[in-house]
């Protein structure tokens, strides 16, 4: 436990360099290319979580002063996705989640019911998250690793299914996203998605970032949509102007640097991919190709993704006052919310105006799930020994306390053995089509 735990506190941008140079010379690329496909990769996370932390750092204050100036009386308070991390890695089925992880990962490669090889270790807490509330609710660590197991069987599902389509829509070669927060609002894309296709008149409204960054010339850049948003979430946190004036260049540089850090990762992983995948064509003649799981973070500079992800911001605020049953304050994790719409973008194919549909849901759903879930979150919290927020008598978080799959593993698994039976068939279910697809699309190759 020591061994991982270290393993742990190096971080991502550590971690993933190490983990790269040994995969890469593990599928037979020379040293000297997997060492600089390392490094590269670990200069694009610092770059990447260097962008990522300016949007919360700056994006944060102001929705937090937004939510103090609506004087909003909840009581239930966002504190966060690193608290939440810190809850899930301090559980006991935290303790034990990244051999479980790696152990479920490894199966589903030699069963050949996944195409991915998930090295985003760190991110592994949203599985041990979704474990631990299982395990607090039923009171029980082997039906919480139970849930964290099926959690990650499901994702790791979704991620081969939409590799596709990030690839296409998104631009990462290789790539796809087993990530546990992202991942579980696949279902409700594809849904609304399907409904919209329904409605006649609204089924022919497609706003495309692209097309319309070319018909609106400058003004449809994403560096001029930063900017307007920003000036737009200053504005509305009552600063002054030279505060206002600050935060909208800050946003328009987010815009514009997070898809720059993400090329530069892209580049780092270009050569460890295509090592992979000739490994594959000659070792494993069974085998269509592998994809490298990686951190959503690496696909949240879509125009599509990220433009709607800062007007949902501001939104969200107004939502948390208005939903009837709704609890929570939004705050520390209002500036995840590009990460709930990553795989949105590639379901809507870019579709700005569906994406927005779809991020009001997600949203709306999501206040209330973080509210029914605040009392075993808090509950968590304290066992870990967190810090309570001082007037707060209840925390939550919009990652992962808002996590509809998080949600549906703690209702239904509280009921133990009928639960569990439950999600093992919805999971394993799900894993031996992923297989059949899998095969199927061998065999037309």
């Amino acid at each position: 436990m020591a061994i991982l735990d270290y393993i742990v506190d190096l971080g991502a941008q550590v971690m993933m360099p190490i983990i790269i140079i040994i995969f890469a010379l593990i599928l037979g690329a020379k040293p000297g290319k997997a060492i600089r496909a390392g490094l590269t990769v670990g200069v694009g996370f610092i770059g990447l979580n260097l962008v990522i932390g300016l949007l919360g750092d700056n994006l944060g204050t102001a929705s937090q002063i937004m939510v103090e100036r609506l004087g909003l009386n909840l009581t239930v308070i966002d504190v966060g996705w690193p608290a939440a991390a810190a809850i899930a890695f301090a559980s006991r089925v935290g303790a034990l989640i990244i051999p479980l992880g790696l152990l479920v990962n490894i199966i589903m490669l030699i069963t050949n019911t996944t195409q991915t090889l998930n090295i985003d270790i760190w991110n592994y807490w949203h599985f041990a998250f979704t474990g631990a509330l299982v395990a607090a609710v039923t009171g029980s660590t082997a039906w919480g690793l139970v849930a964290a197991a099926l959690d990650m069987i499901i994702i790791m599902v979704i991620a081969d299914l939409t590799a596709p389509g990030v690839e296409k829509h998104l631009g990462l070669k290789g790539v796809s996203l087993p990530h546990g927060f992202t991942g579980a609002y696949v279902p409700i894309a594809i849904v609304i998605n399907k409904i919209l296709d329904m409605i006649p008149g609204v089924n022919k409204i497609d706003i495309d970032a692209e097309k319309l960054q070319n018909r609106l010339g400058v003004f449809g850049e994403p560096i001029l949509i930063g900017t307007v948003i920003g000036l737009g979430i200053g504005i509305a946190a009552g600063y002054n102007l030279k505060q206002i004036l600050n935060l909208g260049i800050i946003m328009g540089a987010v815009l514009v640097l997070i898809p720059k850090m993400a090329a530069m990762l892209m580049e780092g992983l270009l050569p460890v991919s295509e090592a992979a995948q000739e490994f594959i064509q000659n070792k494993f003649k069974n085998r269509t190709r592998l994809y490298i799981g990686l951190d959503s973070a690496v696909g949240i500079g879509n125009p599509a993704t990220l433009s709607v992800a800062l007007l949902l911001v501001p939104i969200t605020v107004l939502l948390a006052a208005i939903i009837p049953g709704n609890k929570v304050i939004p705050f520390a994790d209002l500036a995840v919310i590009p990460f709930s719409l990553v795989l949105v973008t590639p379901i809507t194919k870019g579709n700005v105006f569906r994406n927005l549909i779809i991020g009001l849901l997600i949203v709306s759903c999501g206040l209330l799930i973080a509210t029914n879930l605040a009392p075993l979150h808090t509950q968590l919290a304290i066992n870990a020994n967190f810090k309570m927020p001082e007037g707060k008598a209840m925390i939550s978080s919009i990652c992962d306390g808002a996590n509809p799959l998080a949600w549906l593993f703690t209702r239904v698994m509280e009921h133990k053995f009928i639960g569990a039976v439950i999600m093992t068939v919805i999971s394993l279910g799900m894993a031996i089509f992923n297989g059949m697809r899998i095969r199927r699309q061998k065999a037309i190759n």
